[in-house]
């Protein structure tokens, strides 16, 4: 009776906002399991940006972010092609490559990615700075039911985990909106300035669940 009274407590606890200022996701070790999902408060997209900031020291590929559909399993994701040495943004299924990013071990980055259906153009903001537009594809909303996980990427709707796309580290200050933020307000993000928080996933009122060996735990900064 006391164990299903906390399973109970830790699911009401998990469906309720938590304020996560200051925290970070740690994923610990490599699996094809453990992952954060996350709950979204719009279900169609005609717009889009996705920030965060990661810290892990793989050497190999790793999703960054993963948001899939029934039809697409990769309707927004952000992921780093060790092979290529290059950042990809895929949006229902199409994929962009952003190459020659100082992606180093063992450091904390600010990236943003914007998506609008009407131009269809994607572009990345790295630790502030802007990439070029490029198109991927235009004239319909990201639409459906949808699934967002931090640790594993989707290839399948919310499922078909591959230990080797899984991700081991910190992720922290996950934001997202339903519109492409101007480049001053990605800006305001990187610097950590006030900034309105995501209308679609706000890291200060987050909804989620946590499948797997995943802790929540103070940010980790520098001391100087």
């Amino acid at each position: 009776m006391k164990f299903l009274l906390l399973l109970v407590m830790l699911t009401a606890c998990a469906a309720t906002p938590q304020d996560l200022s200051g925290k970070m996701f740690t994923f610990p070790q490599e699996t094809n399991t453990a992952h954060v999902r996350l709950d979204m408060s719009k279900q169609n997209l005609d717009a889009v940006t996705v920030c965060h900031r990661s810290f892990t020291d793989l050497k190999r590929g790793h999703a960054l972010f993963s948001l899939a559909t029934p039809d697409n399993e990769n309707g927004f994701t952000i992921y780093w092609n060790e092979a290529k040495k290059e950042m990809d943004a895929l949006v229902k299924n199409l994929q962009t490559q952003y190459i020659y990013l100082d992606y180093k071990s063992n450091m904390w980055y600010s990236i943003c990615t914007t998506w609008d259906s009407e131009t269809g153009l994607v572009q990345m903001w790295f630790d502030g700075q802007p990439t070029v537009r490029k198109f991927v594809t235009s004239g319909s909303a990201i639409a459906g039911n949808t699934i967002i996980t931090l640790g594993q990427e989707q290839d399948s709707f919310g499922g078909g985990f591959d230990l080797k796309q899984s991700f081991t580290g910190m992720i922290s200050d996950v934001h997202m909106w339903d519109h492409t933020l101007s480049p001053c307000d990605i800006q305001k993000y990187v610097d950590r300035l006030n900034f309105s928080p995501g209308n679609v996933i706000n890291w200060s009122a987050l909804e989620y669940q946590i499948t797997g060996k995943v802790l929540v735990e103070d940010k980790q900064n520098s001391c100087y």
